[in-house]
């Protein structure tokens, strides 16, 4: 970006001195913006040119006058090409302590990394977890070996980082380690960061990375198939390691948590929810987002095998990371199957499944935990095997499966009335306790969740028989077809609503 620069040469007329010379100063300008500084020279007024800016006359110090402001001005004007060519960005300020000497020490890019890296380590299990933490640590570790074998440097300003140094170290990365694109694109958002960090303290004012793009390649996520889980289920280990593994992975199957929120799982996330039914509620590790997700059998029954046998009210008992991948290896080995079970992958085959069975890829987004709902679609695909039959519908169409892939929970009126604490005994409700049956019965069980999951998620709720009635009434003549013997009922109830 272009900028005006001006220069003016001036005398300071209010500090004369004792022999009436006065001294002389230099005014830089640019875009608006003054700073000024003192010739250290000394000039008669009398022999000053206010237009031109130099001293008059053929004496000695007009000579010594004109020549410093001549050798100022060039310098000055070197120094602010230098600064544009460098910088992009160029203030009246820096003009001038470049010139005077006074420019600050340029920050460099491993210090910027040490800094930053230094302040999340305070950070770790706050707002940060360990595992992001030590991919930065990565990731400056790998620029130090590229500044050291390809540049032959033990670090840089960050002012010197352009294009081309980034794709270059895309390249070390790629030749010296055969990583993944995906993966280092990862480590690049990392670098990125750091550049925004010294782009938002003003240490550049030019960012490098704008004009380029990470590289990103599709990946087709693994899933278990449904022989596949049932193989897992049916094996019976004798190490009692490996059990603990497969029970630890076949829960998160059959409920999308993730390792890390899967072992920090308390009895306290499990909860009745409105339907009557039991369901996991919390907050995930990596991103503090909320999860809700129906409690199906399977699951339950795995709960149940480890309680009273775990420490601090948790679910289940604590297998490093490492460790678990490891004991999963093994696992698939022994069940005989070929695929690379991971901890993800248990998340990855709910994912699919529910999506592949008619589940909304909103709701699955919501039982993920997801952040952004395009992190979901990756999952939106149809698979060779559809699981089992059809699965329950919790919540807007969530997955259900239990031992034989299929369990249906209907919701009843009394439940849900109970958990809102309405009372059904009052004489005088007593036509809104009919009206509010006759149109459950004629409900279907994923529209009464549905409806129940609204119910859950307003603010203002019902805390009358008649305020659910007239809810419930609301929902069904806005999201139910209505077919004839429907109609008689819509008829007949508001009728009685009017006339009660």
């Amino acid at each position: 970006m272009r900028s005006t620069f001006k220069i003016l040469f001036f005398l300071k007329r209010d500090k004369v001195k004792t022999n009436g010379t006065v001294p002389l100063f230099c005014r830089i300008t640019v875009d608006g913006q003054e700073a000024r500084f003192g010739m250290k020279c000394d000039v008669n007024p009398k022999y000053w040119d206010v237009k031109t800016g130099r001293a008059t006359g053929r004496t000695a110090e007009a000579a010594k006058a004109n020549t410093l402001v001549d050798n100022t001005q060039a310098a000055l004007y070197k120094v602010y090409r230098e600064l544009q060519e460098r910088t992009n960005y160029v203030t009246a300020e820096k003009v001038k302590n470049v010139f005077l000497g006074h420019e600050q020490k340029h920050q460099t890019l491993l210090e910027l990394f040490d800094n930053h890296n230094e302040a999340k380590k305070n950070q770790i299990d706050v707002s940060l977890t360990k595992s992001s933490w030590q991919q930065y640590v990565l990731v400056r570790r790998y620029i130090a070996e590229f500044l050291t074998s390809n540049c032959q440097l033990t670090d840089i300003p960050v002012m010197d980082i352009n294009r081309e140094f980034i794709v270059d170290f895309e390249t070390y990365l790629f030749r010296q380690y055969n990583l993944r694109k995906n993966t280092i694109g990862n480590h690049m958002k990392k670098f990125r960061h750091i550049i925004a960090l010294a782009l938002e303290r003003e240490i550049i004012f030019k960012n490098p990375f704008k004009e380029h793009k990470l590289q990103k390649e599709k990946t087709d996520r693994g899933f278990l198939t449904q022989p596949e889980i049932e193989a897992l289920m049916n094996f019976k280990f004798e190490d009692k390691k490996l059990e603990r593994a497969r029970n630890l992975f076949i829960f998160c199957v059959f409920t999308g948590l993730s390792y890390k929120d899967a072992l920090s799982l308390q009895y306290d996330n499990i909860q009745i929810n409105m339907d009557g039914n039991l369901w996991i509620k919390g907050k995930r590790k990596k991103t503090d987002t909320e999860y809700n997700i129906p409690l199906m059998n399977i699951p339950k029954a795995i709960i149940e095998k480890y309680r009273g046998k775990t420490v601090e009210d948790l679910v289940f008992p604590f297998i490093s990371c490492q460790r678990y991948n490891l004991w999963l290896k093994k696992v698939a080995q022994q069940c005989g199957i070929r695929k690379n079970l991971t901890s993800h992958l248990a998340r990855h085959t709910f994912a699919t499944h529910a999506i592949e069975a008619g589940v909304s890829i909103e709701s699955v987004s919501k039982m993920l935990g997801h952040t952004n709902i395009a992190t979901t679609q990756i999952y939106a695909r149809i698979t060779e095997n559809k699981i089992g039959k059809e699965m329950s519908v919790f919540a807007g169409k969530v997955l259900k499966m239990d031992a034989n892939m299929l369990a249906v929970n209907d919701i009843t009126i009394d439940n849900v009335l109970k958990s809102l604490k309405i009372s059904k005994v009052k004489a005088s409700e007593k036509v809104w306790e009919t009206l509010t049956d006759n149109v459950w019965q004629k409900m279907e069980s994923i529209d009464k969740q549905s409806f129940v999951s609204e119910m859950e998620n307003k603010e203002k709720k019902p805390k009358t028989i008649r305020d659910f009635y007239l809810e419930l009434i609301d929902y069904f003549l806005e999201n139910l077809p209505v077919h004839n013997d429907h109609k008689k009922i819509f008829d007949l109830n508001f009728k009685l609503a009017v006339n009660f």
